[in-house]
């Protein structure tokens, strides 16, 4: 299977693949079912907020996606971090997540970041069984108050 990484929204904020973005949903609400009806037009508003989105594709189906995002931090510097980071269910183990990383690592490099990072739930296992693999490690707890 040949693997090709897509940007969906550019690092301008810029939708240049629209095509893929109806495609891509349902991968996404695989991670985050949660996600409005309205995905394209949540995708919208994270976009002009500094939200990225690319989607690892082979023909005409989305494998997997990344959504993403510079952040300047005094603790770190700069960062490219990983919002979502999602392999279609039928498609794990296949290399998918592998070419999204290698993808965002190489961009993080061509962006003179100095740390790639991303949260993951506690429950997912497996997924940071992948992360660790990816060369990813633990480094702080994240805490978080849920404003209602």
């Amino acid at each position: 299977m040949q693997i090709q990484i897509v940007e969906i929204i550019d690092q301008n904020g810029q939708l240049v693949a629209p095509q893929w973005l109806p495609i891509a949903e349902g991968v996404h609400r695989q991670l985050r079912p949660q996600l409005p009806a309205d995905y394209a037009g949540r995708l919208q508003v994270i976009a002009a907020n500094g939200g990225r989105l690319i989607a690892a594709v082979a023909g005409e189906a989305v494998l997997g996606l990344a959504l993403w995002r510079l952040i300047e931090n005094t603790y770190e510097g700069r960062r490219l971090y990983v919002d979502d980071l999602v392999s279609d269910e039928t498609r794990r183990s296949q290399g998918v997540g592998k070419a999204l990383m290698n993808w965002l690592d190489g961009t993080a490099r061509q962006l003179h970041c100095d740390v790639l990072a991303l949260d993951s739930g506690v429950q997912r296992a497996s997924a940071h069984k992948f992360y660790f693999r990816e060369g990813l490690h633990v480094s702080a707890f994240n805490f978080r108050k849920v404003l209602q």
